[in-house]
């Protein structure tokens, strides 16, 4: 059975109790015991910060590194002892590692060549795949002449080129700008999409993992802290360290008792059905309401950053810690000005404390 049997939703990858650890004594593993599946199909990114394990995650499904423990399955097989070439799984680098001495196709051509198809397979296949990632014609430029964007194309081409099970990608639009990181990212989604690739892709960048995934996943020192849909986790991040790495900043100790809990800023209203007792708590910015500073929590402006969409407040109450608020360009009071502040039930998140 080919990766191209697998319907949507069988399972292609999966990790069991993975573990790696480098020559550190004391250290804590880079990899602590993860498991993780992905089926067929499906478009994960694993999103951290450096030093959290997903690279070496990607080593290590790739037989590029070897797990001290736990297991990696493809297909159902095991995988210890398998070198990369054997493995049938494609892998594209954050430098693209292209061959600069071999024109667009013989770079795209390349994976082909090492399983011995035909020169009319693979000038066919290069054909199609330049076509598909938007380098028609392609074929005899030489890969100096490539802007960034263009050679980051030729490197997806190849690595799609033998139809890999599962196509890998290791930050994969990190050297480019932030204008072609992103009209670059929805043709990814639209190409895998299209061509129905399995695709276990790790960055940095909360912005490339949430438009380029159908499930993400954040790691924090070699364990995974939350996994889920981009929208379940914007929404609702599962720990601090998350709502922290997501760039909320919102988050203190609170007491619920109720409808409300007990906070630094005073009575904040918490979701229905929220358990009693200590916990830590956050307020998306979203959540922050501005008021007149008669009729809330009194607090001055002492910031304001234009975002594009809205403008980012930081407020400082006379008491507790500053509240970021978003609001529109219209209602963005001045720096200095005093405000009042409500908050919204629906954009409080009460957090995991235990897995902090």
């Amino acid at each position: 059975m080919t990766a191209q049997d697998l319907t949507a939703g069988q399972e292609l990858l999966r990790l069991g109790g993975v573990t790696v650890r480098f020559d550190n004594p004391g250290g804590r593993p880079a990899l602590d015991a993860v498991d993780l599946d992905v089926v067929a199909h499906e478009i994960v990114c694993v999103l951290g910060p450096s030093g959290s394990g997903k690279s070496t995650l990607l080593r290590v499904v790739a037989g590029l590194q070897q797990a001290h423990a736990g297991r990696v399955l493809l297909e159902g097989r095991d995988q210890a002892g398998v070198p990369t070439h054997r493995r049938g799984v494609g892998m594209m680098f954050q430098d693209h590692q292209l061959f600069p001495q071999r024109d667009v196709a013989g770079n795209v051509a390349f994976g082909l060549r090492m399983r011995r198809a035909s020169r009319a397979d693979q000038e066919r296949t290069v054909a199609e795949l330049l076509e598909l990632v938007g380098l028609p014609g392609a074929q005899r430029r030489a890969v100096a002449s490539l802007s960034g964007g263009e050679q980051q194309r030729v490197a997806l081409a190849r690595a799609l080129a033998p139809r890999p099970r599962l196509l890998m990608l290791d930050e994969p639009l990190g050297q480019l700008d932030r204008g072609l990181r992103e009209r670059l990212v929805v043709e990814l989604r639209r190409l895998f999409q299209e061509l129905g690739t399995t695709v276990l892709a790790v960055t940095h960048d909360q912005g490339e993992a949430f438009a380029l995934a159908d499930r993400v996943v954040v790691m924090q020192d070699g364990r995974i802290a939350q996994t889920g849909t981009p929208l379940e986790v914007w929404q609702r991040p599962a720990t601090a360290f998350v709502a922290r790495f997501l760039g909320f900043d919102n988050v203190v100790d609170a007491t619920v008792q109720g409808e409300a809990a007990a906070t630094p800023w005073g009575k904040v209203p918490v979701p229905d059905g929220t358990p009693d007792g200590p916990c830590r708590l956050l307020v998306r910015p979203a959540g922050v309401r501005l008021t007149p500073a008669e009729e809330g929590l009194p607090c001055t402006v002492t910031a304001r950053t234009f975002r594009g969409t809205h403008v980012a407040l930081l407020l400082q109450p006379a008491g507790g810690p500053a509240l970021e608020a978003a609001c529109a360009l219209r209602d963005a009071p001045e720096s200095g000005e005093r405000v009042g502040v409500a908050f919204a039930a629906e954009d409080v998140v009460i957090l995991d404390a235990s897995a902090e």
